[in-house]
Parts: structure tokens; C-alpha cells; sequence
């Protein structure tokens, strides 16, 4: 204790020693608020070299040169080659079992007209796609349409179908094709050759992501309104042939993946997608403009791209010796979460994943609000503590459902502990200006530093416990009336929708619907795919009552389902 102290409290009056108190008070302040100021420093110094590299990192991922990145595209093999190498500089290693750093998987990219499909006449071929093409749901085959004036297709004028019902918005065209295509199997008939004759504009086209069921013959559709009539106008013994042949479209993405390997008994797996949605091919962007314009995707997922790497070489670098760490910068994320779920479904021989922590959109933090979204709290017990502790800076929204529209849903289905990051979104979501100049590369640096810390501080409480938690709605539907309870399979290519998972108290668990079942149709509305579905379901409101079609493994199944 200071001498001024000691000498009032041995007889000064009560004044003077509270003066003398005060001016020790300012002093011990003022050394405090400078050992503060030392730490801060050196924090913001420490910050200033992340923001520099993940600067770096955001603007190469952004660049127009990677064309958004779109999975099996060319700008997502450069962007795995710069996470590869970005990887390999921080000292992580590949695992054997990989491609280096890469692990491939396929996509299912739709429907595509093979190139033996033809359509001639005596000799003569027509030209695809200018004078027919084939319905996306058409049947495979070789077949006769017109042998020796003996006509073995059926013939189908749409015309009139499509003045009749042009007010109609319940008219369903390909579905009335399809059962006139079932009616000419059924009376002997080769092929369906449509045809429309009417001033109308038909909305037919071959649809390359339609996933209705194929028909049992092929359906084709004549754009030249001569071709039909020439059945009927050709001279002699005419013969017109057809072959069709329509297979499934796939392209390969890759997830990148770096390894810490600490001789641990558990791993901790931090993920990032870094896919985006290229040019909008995909039909998953909300820009309305008829140009063609390159979707760079600086936040979504580029930030927590960079994220990822800063990561790897800060978690190199550390003593957290307790865990393996595996690092995973995911593609298909943008198409249904192909990669994380691939990856979760191929983990190396032996690998016990204690949690994952998924970043998605680390890149617009408010610095008014600084409020950060933290989901799958709920995913373990021990969450808790340490989430609220590490860092009074950030206002955090906990979110306690394990399951979201992003690449910890795969890990949570397995029955792992997850976190999930994320700064919310905004005008740019999934449009062509979200661009690297809009990120708050010192809000995202706090972001590192936070999670950083809450792995250390994880670092030595063993394997943590997983807990089951609510479903959370996908991103996108707060609009709609009801909701069914269920958790779609978004890389699911078959027809319906594969049940990936039922939510607890939901209409889908009450009406008996379970894990592995297609869903196909809701009351009146069929569908094929999740978009038909959430269509189909925007059709009923809460408190409705209809039947609902599955598919339990070859079984048909319809229950009552109450929304």
C-alpha cells in the first residue's frame, strides 16, 4: 500500500485521506487503462495482419475471373486450387484416401438430349431442337411413327387444348400429355408425336431440370408445324423414324480438405462452402435483369472461405493439442448441401468427429449493432458457457436448432454437436452485387477471433455431449401459410421429395410420415421436385386437412395430414 495511505490511516483527518485515496485511485486507473491500451494495441495489431490476408483471400475468391465459382465449373477448380495451396502453406496435410487436398463427388445436373437422338423421314433428318425436340419426361427408344402409310404413332394437336384453358391457371399441359402418352401405350402405339397448330405461343421446351417420371414412349414435340402434316401429305410408302435418347446430366464438384493431425481420439471439423451460383444457371438467384451477369458471391461464401483459411494457420500455429482438426471448404452447397453431405457420408477410416462449426456469410457485420447469429446452441449442453462467455463485443442471436439451410444440417443428421456463424442477410443475398468492396473485413477479423477463442476454450472438454434440438424452417419460407415438418433431401434425383428428416410435433410426424419416405403428392397437387413441393404446399392453409402420397420404399402410401 502506498506511504500516503498508510500516513492517513495513522491519524490524517477523513478529508485528507480521501484525497489522497482518490489521487492513488487515478494513478492505479491510469496504469490500468495503459496495460489496456498495450493489450489493444497489440490486438489491433495482431487484426491488422487477418484483415490483410483475408482481404486478400475475398478478393481472389470474388474476382470476376472465377465466374461465381458455380460447383463443377472452371472458377470452382481455380478456387480449389488457391484453397489447396492457401492449405499447404499453413502446414495442414492432405489425407490419403483423397485426391490431395480434393475429394470429388458427383451432382446431378438434370436431363440432357443425348446425340443419337434423330428424327427422320425418308432419309431426310430433321434438325433438333429446330424442327422438334423431345419432352424432358419422354420415353427412351427406337421406334416406327409412319411405315408403309400406316401410321404407329399418335398424332396430338394441342390447339384447342390451349385456347380452351389459355384463362385457366390450374391447366396442367404436361400432365394432360402424359396421359394421352399413357393412353397410346396402352393402345399399342409407338410414340406421341405433339404438335400445335394454333396461333398461341406453346410453353413447351425440354426442361433439363424436370424430374417428372419418364413416360413408357417417347413424346416428341414437332416446333414445325409441317412435320405432323407431312404424315399425312407424303406420297408412296413413306417411312418416319425416330430415336430418342434422354440420360441424366452430372458434373463433378470437390470439397477441399486440410488436416491438423494432433494424434487425438477426437477430430473437430471446420467448414466453409466456397461454391456460388455462377451465372444464376442454377435457378437460385434473385436477380431479376435479362443480362447475363456473373454472380461473385463476396460474402456468400467467400468470407467464410477466408475465414476458414485464417483458421487453419492460426490453429497450426496453436497449443491446442486436445483434438485433430479438419478443415473442409465445401462445394454444392448452393444445389442442396452435396458436398457436406458427401463428405459425411465418406469420413477417413477411424475418424470420431467430437463437433463442427460451419461458416456461412461472415462478412457484413453491423458495427452499429455488432449482432452475430449463432445456430445449433442447442446441440450441446456444453455450448452454453462457452458461447456466452468468449466476447462481451458481439450482441449474439442464439439460434438453438441444429439444422439450417447451410452444411452443418449433414453433420447435425449424424448426430454431432454443431455451430453455425453467420451476420444475416441482405440486399446483395444471391445477386450479382455481392462484391468484395461490401465486406467489414474488421468486423469478420473479430469474428476469427471470437471463434478462436471458443475453440480454445473447448479444447479441453473432451468429446461433447449432442442433444437433439428443433427443426428450423428453410431460408425463404417465412412467407409461406403451413408448414409440413419435414426436412428435404435437396440432392435427392429421383421424383418427389426424399424425407431427409421429420421435425418433432409437426404435421409430418403427427400423420405418420417417417425418415427415407418420397413424398409425391399434397391433396390434389402432385410434384417431382422441392420447388413443385413448396408450390404445392403454398396451396393450403393452417388447420386444412388433405391426404398426403409417399413412397415407402416400393409400398404406396397415403395418410391424412392435418397443417
Amino acid at each position: 500500500m502506498p506511504d500516503a495511505v498508510m500516513f492517513c490511516l495513522k491519524g490524517c483527518s477523513r478529508k485528507f485521506y480521501l484525497r489522497a485515496y482518490s489521487i492513488h485511485m487515478k494513478q492505479l486507473l491510469i496504469i490500468f487503462l495503459c496495460c489496456n491500451l498495450s493489450a489493444a494495441a497489440q490486438k489491433l495489431t495482431e487484426n491488422k495482419d487477418v484483415i490483410k490476408n483475408i482481404k486478400k483471400h475475398i478478393t481472389f475468391l470474388a474476382d470476376d475471373k472465377l465466374e461465381g465459382r458455380r460447383t463443377g465449373s472452371k472458377g470452382e477448380q481455380i478456387a480449389a486450387g488457391y484453397i489447396s495451396k492457401a492449405f499447404k502453406k499453413a502446414g495442414l496435410t492432405d489425407i490419403s484416401v483423397y485426391n490431395g487436398y480434393l475429394q470429388a463427388f458427383e451432382v446431378n445436373d438434370g436431363r440432357q438430349i443425348m446425340p443419337e437422338t434423330n428424327f427422320t423421314m425418308n432419309g431426310h433428318r430433321f434438325t433438333l431442337l429446330k424442327d422438334y425436340f423431345p419432352l424432358s419426361y419422354s420415353g427412351n427408344g427406337s421406334v416406327n411413327i409412319l411405315r408403309e402409310n400406316k401410321l404407329l404413332a399418335d398424332t396430338f394437336d394441342i390447339a384447342s387444348l390451349l385456347e380452351q384453358n389459355k384463362t385457366n391457371p390450374h391447366f396442367d399441359l404436361n400432365a394432360t400429355i402424359l396421359l394421352r402418352a399413357a393412353e397410346a401405350k396402352r393402345n399399342g402405339k409407338t410414340a406421341l408425336l405433339v404438335n400445335n397448330s394454333g396461333p398461341l405461343v406453346t410453353p413447351l421446351k425440354f426442361d433439363e431440370k424436370d424430374k417428372t417420371p419418364k413416360a413408357d414412349i417417347p413424346i416428341i414435340f414437332s416446333v414445325n408445324r409441317e412435320v405432323p402434316d407431312s404424315v399425312k401429305k407424303t406420297p408412296g410408302t413413306p417411312l418416319m423414324t425416330a430415336t430418342i435418347s434422354i440420360d441424366e446430366k452430372k458434373r463433378t464438384g470437390h470439397n477441399v480438405i486440410g488436416f491438423i493431425n494432433n494424434n487425438a481420439a477426437n477430430t473437430i471439423v471446420l467448414g466453409a462452402h466456397y461454391d456460388h451460383l455462377g451465372y444464376g444457371e442454377d435457378r437460385n438467384s434473385l436477380y431479376t435483369g435479362e443480362t447475363k451477369m456473373i454472380h461473385n458471391g463476396a460474402d456468400d461464401n467467400a468470407s467464410g472461405t477466408a475465414a476458414l483459411i485464417e483458421l487453419s494457420r492460426l490453429l497450426k500455429q496453436s497449443k491446442l493439442k486436445n483434438n485433430n482438426y479438419l478443415l473442409v471448404a465445401f462445394s454444392g452447397e448452393e444445389l442442396g448441401l452435396y458436398g457436406s453431405k458427401y463428405f459425411v457420408d465418406h469420413l477417413p477410416p477411424g475418424t470420431t468427429i467430437n463437433y463442427m462449426i460451419n461458416m456461412d456469410m461472415l462478412g457484413r457485420l453491423n458495427d452499429s449493432t455488432r449482432g452475430l447469429t449463432v445456430g445449433g446452441f442447442g446441440t450441446s449442453p456444453l455450448w452454453n458457457d462457452m458461447v456466452k462467455s468468449t466476447d462481451p463485443y458481439f450482441k449474439i442471436k442464439l439460434d438453438s436448432s441444429g439444422s439450417g439451410p447451410s452444411d452443418h444440417t449433414s453433420f447435425y443428421r449424424k448426430d454431432i454437436p454443431v455451430l453455425f456463424f453467420f451476420t444475416g442477410t441482405h440486399r446483395d443475398y444471391h445477386k450479382p452485387s455481392d462484391d468484395a468492396d461490401k465486406i467489414n473485413y474488421g468486423g469478420e477479423a473479430a469474428i476469427i477471433q471470437y471463434i478462436y477463442n471458443l475453440v480454445s476454450q473447448a479444447d479441453n472438454k473432451g468429446k461433447l455431449t449432442f442433444t437433439k434440438t428443433r427443426e428450423a424452417a428453410a431460408m425463404g419460407t417465412s412467407s409461406f401459410r403451413v408448414t409440413l415438418g419435414i426436412m428435404p433431401d435437396y440432392t435427392y434425383n429421383g421424383a418427389g421429395v426424399l424425407v431427409d428428416g421429420v421435425s418433432d410435433g409437426r404435421p409430418a410426424q403427427k400423420a405418420g410420415i417417417k425418415q427415407g419416405d418420397v413424398v409425391t403428392q399434397l391433396g390434389e397437387h402432385k410434384f417431382s421436385d422441392v420447388q413443385s413441393y413448396m408450390s404445392a404446399l403454398n396451396k393450403f392453409s393452417k388447420g386444412q386437412s388433405t391426404k398426403v402420397k409417399l413412397m415407402r420404399g416400393k409400398e404406396e402410401v397415403v395418410l391424412d395430414v392435418t397443417f
